[in-house]
């Protein structure tokens, strides 16, 4: 029987767990940042259609990572809002060196 997990804290290890193949960490980490470079443009410039763009951009390339080089199902279909948030600390840990590419 498959584990659900209650809290962020003890999603994030499974989620770790699952994004151990280098390119889909980079693949998560470039769709994660041309996220924020999405909202920062739409809301700099005000054009807010740009704000469409986001869910492919941020889903695509972690999608990609996880159907092509990480092999398995990605955990957004079973834990949107744990992977999202997960997605994110992943992002800044890889950002400022508490995660490693590998």
């Amino acid at each position: 029987m498959e584990k659900r997990f209650k809290t962020l804290k003890d999603f994030y290890p499974y989620y770790l767990q699952e994004h151990q193949n280098p390119v889909c960490r980079k693949l998560h980490f470039v769709g994660t940042g041309l996220l924020f470079v999405i909202l920062g443009a739409s809301l700099y410039t005000g054009n807010y259609l740009w704000l469409i763009a986001i869910p492919f951009v941020g889903y695509g390339f972690a999608w990609v990572g996880h159907f092509f080089f990480e092999k398995n199902k990605p955990a957004t279909f079973q834990y949107p809002f744990f992977s999202l948030a997960s997605d994110f600390v992943l992002f800044f840990d890889l950002l400022v060196g508490k995660e490693k590419f590998r």
